[in-house]
């Protein structure tokens, strides 16, 4: 299924939320914002990103909204209570009178009680969960926006199959008045030829006009784009290619035009051809 290289998604959990970004770009390069302390995460979670996506720029950002452990309840931090009994000591020794201190306030302190962190495994398995959410979400995008890069694609391509059909029936026509308007021109000078020289010129001038091999080659280029859509895997970088096999065809159309006619189909031929290929620049 043909695949775009932009899009965006949110996935929210109770403890962290994803935020993925893909933008075009030619090969895979992704970027992971998150916290130190899951750092260690990040070699698996590349391993299933790049299961899903294989080129463009991903930002992949983690963001913590709590890590407490639901039913827990709270527990306290020894080394604030420590800190905090140190100091209470420092102001007693320094002979100031303390009114009675309970237990009471001691954990009202700040820092002194917290929420209990849940299991580090735990809260790997939420964020590896959340991750695959988030690509799941990426990746319909990213094929919904394909199938409608696809359909382009393939419109402007119709387009230009009938155009090449077009130029390709003119051909006869525009070679007989080519030789013609030679015969012509001739005439015009009242010049005796010699009629075996001129029968080879007239050959060697048909010749350099032909323009019925690059006619067939944009035919088997244009039916190649139409199989390569048909792959599973990716596509964009052999579709660029091909446009630029069509491109390279109309350009040598174009200097062989002897007639106004195929200098403008000419000209259509790369207008389309330039459409299809920004449609192609942000195919997978």
């Amino acid at each position: 299924m043909t695949k775009s290289m932009t899009a965006f998604a949110r996935a929210d959990g109770p403890r962290f939320a994803w935020e993925i970004r893909t933008v075009n770009q030619r090969h895979v390069d992704a970027n992971f914002r998150m916290p130190e302390e899951y750092r260690s995460l990040e070699v698996a979670l590349r391993g299933k990103l790049k299961a899903h996506i294989h080129r463009g720029k991903v930002e992949c950002s983690l963001r913590v909204e709590n890590t407490a452990t639901e039913g827990e309840g709270k527990t306290i931090d020894e080394t604030a209570l420590r800190q905090l009994g140190r100091l209470l000591d420092q102001v007693s020794a320094a002979g100031h009178t303390l009114a009675p201190v309970s237990a009471l306030d001691l954990l009202r302190w700040p820092g002194v009680l917290k929420e209990q962190a849940a299991d580090f495994e735990v809260l790997a398995d939420e964020i590896m969960d959340l991750f695959e959410r988030g690509l799941e979400q990426v990746v319909e995008m990213r094929e919904r926006e394909g199938a409608e890069l696809e359909r382009i694609v393939l419109e402007r391509l119709e387009s230009l199959s009938s155009l090449v059909a077009r130029v390709r029936a003119d051909a006869p026509d525009i070679n007989s008045r080519l030789i013609q308007r030679v015969r012509d021109r001739l005439a015009e000078l009242d010049i005796e030829a010699d009629a075996t020289r001129l029968e080879t010129e007239m050959v060697i001038v048909a010749q350099k006009a032909d323009i019925l091999e690059e006619l067939d080659r944009l035919d088997t280029h244009v039916a190649e784009i139409r199989k390569t859509f048909e792959d599973r895997g990716p596509i964009g970088r052999r579709l660029d290619f091909l446009m630029q096999e069509l491109n390279r065809e109309a350009n040598t159309l174009s200097s062989k035009a002897t007639v106004a006619e195929t200098s403008l189909d000419a000209v259509e031929l790369k207008v389309l051809i330039e459409q299809m290929r920004e449609q192609i620049q942000n195919i997978e």
